[in-house]
């Protein structure tokens, strides 16, 4: 049993560090992604405010 366990431990352990190098990748395009929704909302809710003063003053 433990000769088995060895490899699959050593095996886990590689999967472990590659799969670590591509999370650095992912959070960098979840902060992109999340500055582009805060931009896109940002300028929603500029052309929101814009409209409705356009028809206030009509």
């Amino acid at each position: 049993m433990n000769t088995f366990r060895f490899p699959v431990t050593g095996a886990l352990l590689v999967l472990l560090t590659f799969s670590l190098s591509s999370c650095d990748a992912i959070a960098t395009v979840f902060k992109a992604g999340a500055w582009t929704g805060i931009i896109g909302v940002f300028l929603v809710v500029l052309l929101v405010w814009f409209v409705i003063n356009r028809f206030r003053r009509s």
